[in-house]
């Protein structure tokens, strides 16, 4: 997914348009995957009650998507190379819109997991081929890093108005809207896609590494679905221990797959440029940590304060207003200094937002205990995702600028499905038990509800600690680090040496 000249091919259609009409259409794009992250948050309860769910079972319908679309992504920009970028992204909306049709037709929660997996490949295949367009278009330097910035501010941006429309939805049309309202615009979407986007494909087209992609995601979904099910079968059972075994056996066939392969998914030598692979590694971390605030703040406010889904949402507007002014906040700053500081200062603002939200009393107030806190986590939401995503291109040459993309919105996505998981795994630890030793007293179900929010909020504050320290001590410190992103055309073994040397 080569952006240089010299490794893509255009036709006519679209090239004449203007860049700014076409980052306003792969930015839609974007913008959809990832409010399909969290819209389905303040719908929980709602999905809940109407299809029968368990309460752990309500993760997977977050997990299932954004698993799958951290699967495929690196296998959906492989295809976008070969066949088109535009082609792709047309049959990705195309999947994207069914899934979302079934999703709202679900009759139980297998259909409507299923359903959102489904929903997750229709996503891988938009967002690389959506991203390589965007970087195809936009010269390398200042104005390229111009639109990643706002690339990058859409995916707080969106997770926050997810949950905000999920709410509204939920509460008026029915659950089922969150999914219907992506159909018409979907297929309307990829009716549009010729008349606005330029075709590219890669001239060199490699062998597909599907046995990579297979790997890669089996070994995901198989942890997540292990994390699950531990709360409720046990850590020491052989079940458990045995997944988990799979877990690392497939991971590291994947490794091994990605070194011997003749053309790999994932090149192992971009591991090679630090300030890539920290931020790679950050994005776990902090992707994981928003995934679970948004999942468990979602159903704090209906379960131990008591909202309705359409005043949650509502409750969510100023970490919205606060996301965009993060985001802003960082897209100046980056180009003044390192990323590190940068990424620092949004990390110490989420962990602050977490404590706090930890310490919330159910019988609280919004404006005493939960508006300073979804300031803070909304300010360091925009610094962080911004400056990471303009981050993982430091150094990244234009033959691996398609890598380099997969890999962060992997990394985005493996990384909010996985710390999904290991919160809800500790927050629900042991709930069955004292669910039922509440006699169904709505106060002591309230009390037990709140303790696992709280759990979870810490669970949260403590993933953003871990990366806090990883950006702290290992993301390079120099300013020329954020020099360029990806590197400038004859700049990149510069770049990467630099890069090495920090």
């Amino acid at each position: 997914m080569a952006a240089s000249d010299a490794t893509t091919a255009r036709s006519a259609s679209g090239a004449g348009l203007s860049p700014g009409l076409i980052l306003a259409f792969v930015c839609m794009g974007q913008f959809m995957v990832f409010t399909d992250v969290s819209i389905v948050n303040l719908a929980l309860p709602s999905i809940q009650e109407g299809l029968g769910m368990s309460e752990v079972s309500l993760n997977y319908i977050v997990t299932a998507y954004a698993t799958v679309l951290g699967g495929f992504l690196l296998l959906g920009g492989r295809l976008a190379d070969t066949f088109g970028r535009r082609r792709l992204i047309q049959i990705g909306f195309v999947i994207f819109a069914l899934a979302s049709l079934t999703s709202g037709l679900a009759e139980n929660g297998t259909m409507l997991i299923a359903s959102r997996a489904v929903q997750g490949f229709g996503a891988a295949l938009i967002t690389p081929a959506a991203l390589a367009i965007l970087t195809n278009t936009f010269a390398e330097g200042p104005e390229r890093n111009k639109a990643l910035g706002v690339w990058g501010s859409l995916s707080g941006i969106a997770s926050i108005v997810g949950v905000i429309l999920g709410g509204v939805l939920a509460d008026t049309w029915g659950w089922e809207w969150i999914f219907w309202i992506n159909v018409p615009i979907g297929l309307g979407a990829a009716v549009l896609a010729p008349r606005i986007l330029p075709e590219s494909k890669a001239e060199e087209r490699g062998k597909f590494d599907t046995l990579g992609a297979v790997t890669l995601t089996a070994g995901l979904l198989l942890l997540i679905f292990t994390l699950g099910e531990a709360t409720t079968v046990g850590w020491d059972t052989f079940r458990t221990i045995g997944s988990l075994v799979g877990v690392v056996a497939l991971l590291t066939a994947f490794v091994v797959i990605e070194a011997k392969v003749a053309s790999p998914m994932m090149p192992l030598r971009i591991f090679r440029l630090k300030t890539m692979r920290v931020a790679n590694i950050s994005a776990v971390l902090v992707f994981g940590t928003f995934g679970s605030l948004f999942f468990f703040a979602s159903l704090f406010m209906q379960q131990a304060f008591g909202y309705s889904p359409l005043k949650a949402g509502f409750a969510y507007v100023p970490l919205a207003f606060s996301v965009a002014a993060g985001a802003g906040i960082a897209s100046g700053l980056v180009t003044k200094m390192a990323a590190r500081p940068v990424v620092m200062m949004g990390l110490t603002l989420t962990v602050a937002g977490l404590l706090l939200m930890w310490r919330a009393p159910a019988d609280g107030s919004y404006v005493v205990d939960l508006l300073a806190p979804f300031i803070l986590l909304g300010l360091g939401c925009g610094m962080v995702f911004v400056t990471l995503q303009i981050a993982a291109f430091v150094g990244v040459t234009d033959e691996d600028a398609g890598v380099g993309a997969g890999l962060i919105n992997t990394s985005q996505e493996a990384g909010g499905a996985l710390g999904l998981a290991v919160v809800a795994t500790i927050a629900y630890s042991g709930m069955s038990s004292e669910m039922a030793a509440t006699g169904g007293k709505p106060e002591l179900i309230a009390e037990v509800h709140e303790a696992a929010n709280h759990d979870a909020f810490l669970s949260g504050a403590m993933l953003g600690t871990v990366a806090l320290l990883v950006v702290t001590f290992l993301m390079p410190r120099g300013k020329q680090s954020m020099s360029s992103a990806p590197a400038e055309a004859g700049q990149g073994p510069a770049l990467v040496k630099a890069d090495a040397e920090k």
